[in-house]
């Protein structure tokens, strides 16, 4: 078969991100140059962003199995079975370069993916999550990009009509040339119906949906793998452009179709566009694929097979289908005005093959596109151990209630509503508890419509933990995670996550990497609680700066009877306070320290999964029995920060006991973990049922006045405090442009 080819050099595998070892490569698996369309499709198939070159030896050390996983990492979501004939389908993925540069756009299409991702494997989406890092809140982009990524997730969540219901924002200074956008979907599909991505049977049509071909997103693959720096503006066209409403109308179509027996395989196109679902599709089903690029819909005249290949264009689909249902599948889409052609069939000859205007433009075996590509044992250097904080040396600076207002007032603590109020967290008409802790929780809690079951979901992670000793970082954002979903009376069941690092060609952040993989395996096999889908964002650096190491963790959890979903809301006036898990005062890397000290160098909290396990199991158990009104897991800020949220959000005060065998800085504001905060009627029963079960507990306050104080002193007003939480955000966003 002979291919049209053109002039490429060395100096252009290098322009699209290849080494030169990797170029030779190439050369020796072809026995001959590539033309520019198979380099081009190489480059982004090896692409750290496609083929976690850098990432994938240690990813297989996470635990990805337990009896209710049906479908775990690789494919293009995980899938776990909730009972009764159903699955929970979700992954969290990453647009953080597109965001950085165009963050509107950049952001709306990171939800578009994670939709699509959900909805190919067969289920309805139910809800949105989303995780978000900005820079230091006085740099000058700050706010523009807090603006853009919003609308932008707002704008195409509340068109698409799916709730956003949770997600997380920090800020700090390491993001402020390059922030985060990671996005996450959870659907529900029948157990029996999951839908994958293997081609299968030669002869086989495959065919194209959606929306039509454009110059959009052109290497935003290559873009999505390599470090920013000078020019970094000047990428703004390989940022894709989305359309909310044409995903709706895909979303409805291929739930259609796949209510029939037509399709054998569908994969979304996502990073990489038609190569990467044309070439994982063949190479997951162990055939070939022929396309004829003169058939893809195309809204703009004379596209070269290059840029029809690595077209990012958004809202497209790649089925392969069964034999005569071709006209069947055509009228569904037609009716849903959507775009429907046969653009190629499955082959048995192990080879992607493409021809346009009647020529083959490109052949080339699967197998080194996906098997041979790099698999990098990048050098690392483990972080070196940081020295443990003695609280003796952070006495608080002022009297605590003040303390306190300053820190509900801090970025990362302040409320986050001038956020979530802009996305529609009750479309759908099952929403339990939305973002926000007056009416939410700790994690977002969604029906299983038509039960009286639902799905509770979080996305959690501590990044200055994971500067500061990445294993226990890691560690620590699986099992807040863990708590997030007990406390509110769900069972956690899986995880998906986020990996987002800086240049792993640099030893000491390729060590970042290991160190966190090693935390959450860890975690995840003591609380049984397996990956089942994720996303690895590599080279998230500007000029040399990389961003704090973020392994960004999305828990899905199960809750029997949506009537007894929890809260961390105060529910009524006298009752008792009580702490869950054992408080030793651990300030190093809290948010006491780096609000009030500017000082985040000590080491973190240690984390025990046993204790996690352990006290979170008693926590469900409390919650089942009624013997709760409230409960809060204790994180950023510890046990002061905690009861000042649950006191602000049921209007609420209490007063708060000081024992004597800690400083009152380490009492208050420590960040131990495996903790809890609960209210209850029954303390001498809750107190009975922890001693049974080994956890440590205590009688440590309650509830009642319109103030928080500490033995009866102290006192501040709940307004006083609502008003600092609610103070940052609007504050920031009112700013002069």
């Amino acid at each position: 078969m002979t291919v049209a080819m053109g002039e490429v050099t060395p100096d252009m595998a290098v322009e699209h991100g290849l080494t030169s070892d990797e170029y030779a490569l190439i050369l020796k698996l072809l026995n001959r140059p590539p033309n520019l369309t198979e380099l081009g499709i190489f480059s982004v198939m090896w692409s750290e962003h496609c083929s976690y070159k850098s990432s994938r030896r240690w990813l297989k050390q996470l635990p990805t199995e337990a009896p209710w996983v049906i479908q775990g990492p690789g494919e293009n979501a995980g899938v776990i079975d909730i009972g009764d004939g159903l699955a929970a389908i979700f992954k969290m993925e990453s647009h953080n370069h597109p965001s950085f540069i165009e963050p509107y756009q950049g952001a709306a299409t990171g939800v578009g993916g994670i939709l699509r991702d959900v909805f190919t494997m067969g289920a309805r989406p139910i809800a949105n999550l989303n995780a978000l890092r900005f820079g230091a809140p006085d740099h000058p982009k700050t706010r523009h990009l807090v603006a853009g990524v919003v609308a932008g997730i707002g704008g195409y969540g509340n068109c698409v009509g799916v709730p956003t219901v949770g997600g997380e924002t920090n800020f700090h200074p390491a993001y402020n040339g390059n922030i985060l956008v990671n996005a996450m979907t959870v659907g529900l599909a029948a157990a029996d119906r999951i839908f994958y991505s293997a081609a299968a049977g030669p002869g086989n049509p495959v065919v194209y949906v959606g929306s039509k071909t454009g110059r959009d997103g052109i290497h935003g693959a290559t873009m999505a793998s390599a470090e920013f720096g000078e020019g970094s503006e000047e990428k703004r066209p390989t940022v894709q452009v989305g359309d909310p409403f044409t995903e709706k109308l895909l979303i409805e179509a291929c739930l259609e179709l796949m209510a029939t027996d037509a399709i054998i395989a569908i994969q979304d196109m996502g990073a990489a566009g038609l190569t990467s679902s044309s070439v994982e599709m063949a190479d997951k089903g162990g055939c070939g694929i022929e396309l004829d690029l003169d058939h893809v819909p195309c809204r703009e005249t004379g596209m070269s097979a290059y840029e029809i290949m690595l077209s990012e264009s958004q809202e497209r689909m790649l089925m392969v289908l069964r034999p005569g249902r071709e006209d069947a599948a055509r009228a569904i889409f037609e009716k849903w005005e959507l775009d429907f052609a046969v653009i190629g069939q499955v082959t048995d000859s192990g080879h992607l093959v493409l021809r346009k205007d009647g020529a083959v433009v490109a052949d080339i075996r699967v197998g080194p596109l996906v098997d041979q590509a790099p698999n990098y044992d990048r050098p690392w250097t483990s972080t070196p151990t940081a020295s443990e904080a003695d609280a003796a040396d952070f006495p608080l600076p002022d009297a605590a209630e003040r303390v306190l207002e300053r820190l509900l007032a801090s970025p990362d603590l302040a409320s986050k509503a001038w956020i979530y109020e802009q996305y529609d967290s009750q479309v759908m008409a099952d929403t339990a508890a939305g973002p926000g802790l007056d009416e939410g929780g700790d994690a977002a809690v969604v029906r299983i419509h038509g039960t009286s079951r639902a799905l509770a979901m979080t996305t959690d992670c501590t990044p200055r933990y994971c500067r500061a000793d990445p294993e226990r970082g890691g560690a620590q954002a699986v099992a807040e995670a863990w708590r997030n979903l007990t406390a509110a009376g769900a069972k956690p069941l899986a995880i998906t996550d986020n990996m987002n690092f800086g240049n792993p060609e640099k030893p000491a952040i390729m060590g970042q990497f290991v160190g966190a993989i090693q935390g959450m395996k860890n975690a995840c096999q003591v609380l049984d609680f397996p990956v089942v889908s994720g996303n690895v964002s590599l080279y998230n650096e500007t000029d040399g700066e990389a961003i704090l190491p973020t392994p960004a963790i999305g828990g899905v959890g199960l809750i029997d009877d949506i009537g007894q979903h929890m809260t961390p809301r105060l529910k009524r006036a006298g009752e008792t306070l009580m702490l869950i898990g054992e408080t030793n005062g651990h300030l190093g890397c809290s948010i006491y320290l780096q609000q009030l000290f500017g000082e985040e160098r000590h080491r973190p909290p240690p984390v025990s999964p046993a204790s996690e396990r352990r006290n979170g199991n008693l926590v469900r158990r409390l919650i089942i029995r009624g013997l709760v009104s409230a409960v809060h897991d204790l994180s950023d800020g510890g046990l002061y920060v905690a009861l000042a949220e649950m006191a602000i959000a049921g209007q609420i005060g209490a007063d708060l006991e000081v024992p004597d065998d800690l400083p009152l800085q380490a009492w208050l504001f420590g960040e131990d973990q495996a903790r809890y905060l609960v209210s209850t009627t029954e303390p001498g029963e809750v107190e009975a049922r922890a001693e049974a079960a080994g956890v440590p507990c205590r009688a440590v306050g309650r509830t009642g006045g319109d103030a928080l104080t500490l033995n009866g002193a102290n006192a501040i007003s709940l307004d006083t405090l609502r008003a600092a939480h609610e103070s940052f955000l609007p504050e920031l966003m009112a700013r002069a442009r």
